[in-house]
């Protein structure tokens, strides 16, 4: 009987040390042997080591494909520096029109209020967004073009009623103010199959049906090539395009709701057969969690912390009896560990960007980017998580860092190198954890097939 194939991937390193051709046909793994019959398509691996494709299990796509798009504040250390990036970009985009900045540093100047950017960009609406994500500023520009009052509760005033350009996770608000279009995603997702990435999950707490329409619409014209898992709010449908996931409990230190509204929403996700997933950076929010947990009955298989930045040894028992998974953000180790020491102090530290210790208590460690907020790149998050190792070669935790299996399999999805699975997988450089501890820069992918077909290939 004749065999047919799509692909075959010659001579491949398996995960488990074994040299095979890997056969391909309808998107899915067919056939591994020794050898197997020739077909129209053959990739020569060259002994490169084939694994299941990467999932970065928690980034924000839309905000991240923005990014691509506006001022980057992140390397700017003075005002001057701050201000000389946004006339660049002001001159560039043209008069009148609109600047988007974003990675500002409080540490630079501040929180600065609309007076301060009319003083940095006066004659262009700017919008300005802080390093976490949870701020944006607007200068008096932008202001006036987005309307009146009455102003919602994210929208800060002064003493005389009036905003002061400060907006506090007013998202949702701002955007239908402002009725931008929406970016490309095509971009991105070209730079997420360069690194080997094959599945993505977006964290966007407000995802609702118009959010869902966006990204079936960008993953029908092929714009988004990763399979999609959506978080979102209660009423996020189901859809063909992607995979329906979590209900996102987003809530902020600064202004914690009761507990008793956090457990409605628990409850009401488990009506809809659906786990939760929270917003965990402070130790604060973590406990919050926790409790409302409790109170709605307990943790289900499925539930999450997201991000889990400071989890204190105290409470690692009760995150492993509870079940819950921890989706972890290595990469900010990397990009901001010089700040997390000069500002934490010891206590802090070791409850930071816990890992090892989770690890060993049972907990299920997965990993994300938070993209826009960390780097997107997941190799940089994978060396992080090895290395613990902060920009200027500090180094941040120790005993938390992971081997390099346990560092790659927090990017890891479902998938599998098997008969039957999904074709969804990359080819990297054996060599890879070496490669990526002597240069940060390395990327160890050559090919990256989301069910069979291609999406990458340097030099094969």
């Amino acid at each position: 009987m004749s065999v047919n194939f799509d692909l075959v991937l010659r001579q491949a390193k398996l995960p488990d040390g074994t040299i095979a051709d890997v056969g391909i046909f309808a998107g899915r793994f067919t056939d591994i042997a020794a050898t197997l019959p020739s077909s129209d398509n053959d990739m020569d691996c060259r002994g490169g080591l084939i694994i299941p494709g990467l999932h970065d299990h928690h980034i924000h796509l839309l905000a991240t494909a923005a990014r691509l798009h506006s001022v980057d504040l992140s390397d700017c250390t003075a005002p001057d520096a701050i201000i000389a990036a946004l006339r660049a970009k002001a001159n560039e985009t043209g008069s009148g029109q609109w600047v988007r900045a974003i990675g500002y540093d409080e540490r630079t100047a501040g929180i600065p209020d609309r007076t301060v950017l009319d003083q940095w960009l006066p004659d262009c609406p700017l919008r300005m967004q802080d390093r976490t994500g949870a701020l944006w500023v607007l200068n008096s520009a932008a202001l006036r073009m987005i309307g009146n009052a009455p102003w919602p509760e994210s929208v800060e005033l002064d003493a005389n009623a009036q905003p002061t350009g400060r907006i506090w996770r007013g998202d949702d608000w701002l955007g239908q103010r402002i009725g931008s279009q929406l970016p490309s995603l095509r971009l991105l997702s070209q730079q997420l199959a360069d690194w080997g990435v094959t599945t993505v999950t977006d964290a966007g707490a407000h995802n609702g049906p118009a959010e869902a329409a966006i990204f079936s619409a960008a993953i029908h014209r092929q714009e988004l090539r990763q399979r999609l898992c959506l978080m979102g709010r209660e009423d996020l449908p189901t859809g063909a395009a992607y995979q329906l996931g979590p209900v996102k409990l987003l809530f902020d230190e600064r202004a914690l709701p009761d507990l008793d509204s956090i457990v409605a929403r628990i409850t009401a996700a488990r009506s809809l057969d659906r786990s939760v997933a929270a917003h965990c950076v402070t130790e604060g929010e973590l406990l919050t969690y926790l409790a409302a947990l409790e109170q709605a009955g307990g943790a289900q298989a499925g539930d999450r912390i997201e991000h889990g930045s400071m989890i204190p040894r105290g409470t690692i028992a009760e995150v492993a009896e509870k079940g819950l998974i921890v989706v972890a953000n290595p990469g900010f180790i990397a990009a901001r560990g010089d700040r997390y020491l000069a500002q934490m102090d010891a206590i802090e530290i070791a409850d930071l960007q816990r890992a090892a210790s989770l690890s060993s208590a049972g907990v299920d460690l997965l990993a994300g980017s938070d993209a826009p907020y960390g780097p997107v790149n997941p190799w940089a998050a994978i060396r992080a998580a090895m290395l613990r190792q902060t920009p200027k070669g500090a180094v941040l935790g120790t005993g938390e860092a992971l081997e390099s299996g346990a560092a790659l399999a927090l990017f890891a999805g479902t998938g599998l190198i098997a008969k039957g699975a999904l074709a969804d997988c990359c080819l990297i450089d054996g060599d890879w954890a070496q490669q990526i501890q002597d240069d940060a820069r390395v990327n160890p992918v050559h090919v990256t097939l989301i069910g069979g077909v291609c999406i990458y290939s340097r030099g094969r």
